[in-house]
């Protein structure tokens, strides 16, 4: 029987790092990020429907969507946004979904769903638990603009773009503080992975 765990954290909340621990377990992650970047390459619906609604405009020298001119597009415009939603976030589901029906398939025990934004994307139904990825705003702050090289306005602008992570340690099964060193990340991952009873 296989349990779906979603993973998720803020910008810059060291989600990534966990998500590679996972995998060094040789557990399947699949990266919500990866399957968006994905299903707009050229060929795929979702890249023929761009294109059908914001037209070539938006596309680079060899026929790739150009992402910073979209996101300047959708970034200033909520009607494109959704539109734009509308075309990805489905497509990514539905490969996500394939994914995991596969794992299943193979008896894996655990499958993680790694989505940065499970609950601005309201994508909770799609896991049983769900792992949070928890750093103090300070903490975050200073990592998004060392990461970054965001000035101090423009990191506090990304981070208050999401949902508080206070809000979001309110509504999931695990949290794993991030603001020590790996090592102290990697015990509080095995923790949680043994709750889970994963066997190796």
């Amino acid at each position: 029987m296989s349990t779906v765990v979603g993973l998720t954290g803020g910008i810059a909340s060291g989600k990534s790092t966990v998500s590679n621990m996972l995998k060094e377990l040789g557990i399947t992650v699949i990266d919500a990020d990866l399957e968006a970047r994905a299903v707009v390459e050229p060929g795929e619906d979702a890249y023929n429907q761009i294109l059908e609604h914001f037209g070539k405009k938006i596309l680079l020298e060899d026929g790739s969507i150009n992402r910073p001119k979209l996101g300047e597009i959708i970034f200033n415009n909520k009607e494109e946004r959704l539109v734009l939603n509308g075309i990805v976030h489905p497509a990514v589901r539905k490969k996500m979904n394939e994914k995991k029906e596969a794992a299943v398939k193979r008896g894996e025990f655990i499958i993680v769903m790694d989505i940065p934004l499970l609950f601005e994307s309201e994508l909770t139904g799609l896991v049983e638990k769900i792992i949070l990825v928890y750093v103090d705003e300070a903490v975050q702050l200073e990592r998004l603009m060392i990461r970054n090289d965001y000035s101090k306005e423009e990191a506090i602008a990304r981070i208050r773009s999401q949902m508080p992570l206070e809000e979001k340690k309110e509504r999931s099964d695990f949290i794993i503080d991030n603001n020590g060193s790996l090592e102290l990340t990697q015990k509080q991952l095995n923790t949680i992975l043994q709750k889970l009873s994963f066997k190796k």
